[in-house]
C-alpha cells in the first residue's frame, strides 16, 4: 500500500527540512547540509508514487551519513 503525499512531508519536517511553495501542489523541500532540493508533488491525501518514496528515503539516508 503506498504511503500518503502527507506521510512522506511529515518524514521530511521530522528529518529537519524546511519547505517553500512551488507552482500548484509542488512543494520545495531543502535542507541546509544538501546541495540538492527535493520536490514533492500532490495534495496531502494523494497516494505518494513509487519514485516519491524513494526520492524522500534517500534525502534522509544522506543526512544520516553526515
Amino acid at each position: 500500500m503506498p504511503q500518503k503525499i502527507r506521510e512522506l512531508k511529515r518524514k521530511l519536517l521530522q528529518a529537519g527540512f524546511s519547505w517553500r511553495q512551488g507552482k500548484g501542489s509542488h512543494t520545495i523541500w531543502s535542507h541546509p547540509e544538501l546541495t540538492e532540493p527535493v520536490t514533492i508533488a500532490g495534495n496531502d491525501g494523494q497516494d505518494a508514487k513509487v519514485y516519491q518514496e524513494k526520492l524522500v528515503r534517500q534525502a534522509i539516508a544522506q543526512l544520516k551519513k553526515f
